[in-house]
């Protein structure tokens, strides 16, 4: 039986303060290289490399295995570290090298479909295949490390606050509203089904119902929705709520929660207050919800200046209604060509926009498609509005405020990124506040709630929900960082009136809201008292802070964009017994897709088993 003696520290920790001292490493092979009389190994764990040394004075037999080793083989080490001749400042054990005098072999490593290093380029089905040989890799690792650290100053903070940690239910009831639900079919009430939460909303207000004041919970969550780089069907959220508590209160805390993990995951000391934007002034200077408030180029409304162009484009649009918006890039004139310009008003419809307008600006005088419809009056607001210097490129969009707003929110985002102005290592928050209650759903054809159905209107919009619920405002509020969304609180309703007449104007029948939050309505009436909360996604936070463009990059065992699992090949048909058990059958029409796939799962399974196993050995 193998005897695993203590380890002295990581190889990524043997530096100069252990020189003349005996230690006793494990790790993986990263590299070795045999020069005759001297063999060199690159000896790696979670903390880095460090140099092993193996000479023909250390004997025939030590010599014999370092030879044999291979990359990925796991090995103990035991040696003394001596300083090196040669030092390698690249290598924070650069100083030092270990001169063996044992190495074991525990565990033999067949060559890696890739190699294990940062930089390679290699598809993501295959990291995602061999994921245990991706999370070796040390710019994989970092990122998990980093979330670990998030979660260590999440849990430490909350500790230091008051707050308790309570779990909630992982099964709960399907709601139709929102994403889809991940259903879990019961095989004690066949026909029925748990759902898989989309998060803990509803038992948090009810825990504050049950007088617990301060709860928070790092809350696996799952929806069933497409997926892009920014979303997994499960993720984790930092979950918060509390009785007696208002916007400041909440907005408090956070602040004070994100300033100690800024500190201690990145070393930044994060400033607060942070500052704070309406949504109706984030809308109007960013074009959206989520600003990036690290550089300028804000929106600017230049209605006013074009009410009465002889410019159709523009006094048209204005006069049906609309607006004419606009942003300056600086040093823009040079920089774009019409051909290029061309290429953001190709770009611009996918926002709606009919078209982009656009004048440069140069030597004091204006150029462009646009110019000869400029009264000198025009062009005199035009250099006050935007402050022009010279050198500028003026673009415009001429159309409803809503497509305005789209339109040069992504031209602004993609200007900031190809002049190069988005400053680097900078993490920017901002509070977006005072939002609507409602928003218009193009695709259901009517008004759903801007966050969800329990959020707090203000005191006008409580008068407004019987009246006139979409001109209503909530207590709502959002974090944002560099552009993306953080996430998001409100103050939540804790009474019932109120929380009827919300269900009301989202068009819930009374049957309907009852059959689907009847539980909540009754506690309402049982002395519930006020509580706000607010929730943090984990891993687009860990993500933007480990300087990564994917979550997939700070999960551990992801899924792919397919939502599918390449290693364990999640999801997979399961056995007829399993599905009978439940009362579930395969309709007709899918049954030759999932005969396929259980004929590929296995002929993949056998082959495996063909090449690499030593079961009849």
């Amino acid at each position: 039986m193998e005897k695993i003696e203590k380890r002295t520290d990581y190889c990524g920790n043997i530096t100069e303060k252990y020189i003349g001292q005996d230690v006793n490493l494990y790790g993986w092979v990263q590299r070795v290289r045999n020069l005759g009389n001297l063999v060199f190994i690159d000896l790696r764990d979670r903390e880095g490399l460090v140099q092993i040394v193996v000479n023909k004075d250390s004997g025939k037999k030590l010599m014999d295995i370092a030879d044999s080793l291979g990359n990925e083989y796991v090995v103990q080490v035991k040696g003394k570290v001596v300083k090196r001749s040669e030092v390698n400042p690249d290598m924070k054990t650069g100083q030092v090298e270990v001169d063996a005098t044992e190495i074991i072999i525990l565990n033999k490593a067949k060559n890696p479909p890739f190699e294990i290093k940062d930089g390679i380029e290699v598809s993501e089905q295959t990291r995602l295949k061999y994921r245990y040989l991706d999370l070796r890799r040390p710019e994989v690792q970092q990122a998990i490390i980093l979330r670990s650290k998030i979660l260590r100053a999440t849990h430490e903070f909350f500790d230091e606050n008051g707050f308790i940690d309570i779990e909630t239910p992982i099964l709960g009831k399907s709601s139709p509203e929102g994403a889809r639900d991940y259903l879990v079919p019961s095989r004690i009430y066949p026909g029925s089904f748990y759902a898989l939460p989309q998060s803990p909303q509803l038992f948090k207000q009810l825990l504050m119902g049950a007088g617990f004041d301060k709860y928070y919970q790092l809350a696996r969550c799952f929806r069933d929705e497409d997926l892009r780089g920014d979303r997994q069907p499960e993720f984790t959220q930092i979950d918060m709520e509390m009785s007696f508590a208002d916007e400041e209160t909440i907005q408090s805390y956070t602040e004070g929660l994100l300033k100690k993990i800024m500190k201690d995951v990145k070393g930044i000391d994060l400033k607060t207050p942070i500052k704070r934007i309406t949504w109706t002034d984030s809308m109007n200077k960013y074009g959206c919800d989520k600003p990036d408030t690290r550089y300028g180029m804000l929106i600017h409304d230049l209605s006013p200046i074009f009410k009465d162009s002889d410019f159709k484009v523009f006094s048209g649009a204005i006069a049906d209604g609309g607006f004419v918006k606009g942003i300056a890039v600086k040093n823009g004139a040079k920089e774009y060509s019409r051909k290029k310009i061309d290429k953001k008003a190709d770009f611009i419809k996918r926002f709606h926009a009919k078209g982009l307008a656009w004048v440069k600006f140069e030597d004091g005088e204006f150029s462009g498609p646009v110019a000869r419809f400029l009264t000198d009056e025009n062009k005199e607001a035009l250099k006050k509005e935007f402050d022009l210097e010279g050198g500028e490129l003026v673009v415009f969009v001429a159309d409803k405020w809503k497509v305005c707003c789209d339109s040069l929110d992504h031209l602004r985002r993609e200007f900031a990124k190809e002049t190069g102005i988005i400053p680097k290592g900078v993490y920017d928050f901002v509070w977006v506040v005072d939002w609507p209650l409602f928003e218009y759903d193009e695709g259901l054809g009517r008004w759903v709630a801007a966050h969800h159905p329990f959020t707090m209107p203000d005191d006008e919009g409580v008068k407004l929900l019987t009246t006139e619920p979409h001109k209503a405002h909530a207590r709502s509020y959002d974090i944002v960082m560099n552009g993306d969304e953080m996430g998001g609180g409100s103050i939540r309703i804790h009474k019932r009136s109120i929380q009827e007449n919300m269900f009301k104007a989202l068009g819930f029948t009374k049957k309907r809201a009852y059959e689907q939050f009847g539980y909540l309505m009754d506690a309402l009436d049982m002395g519930f008292p006020p509580h706000a909360g607010l929730a943090i996604g984990l891993d687009r936070f860990a993500m933007m802070l480990a300087d990564k463009d994917n979550i997939r990059d700070v999960s551990a065992f992801p899924k792919n964009a397919s939502a599918s699992e390449p290693m364990m090949h999640a999801p997979a048909p399961v056995a007829d017994q399993q599905l009978a058990d439940l009362g579930i059958e395969v309709e007709e029409k899918y049954q030759d897709s999932v005969k396929a796939t259980e004929e590929r799962l296995e002929k993949m399974a056998a082959e495996d088993a063909a090449e690499n196993s030593t079961w009849d050995k």
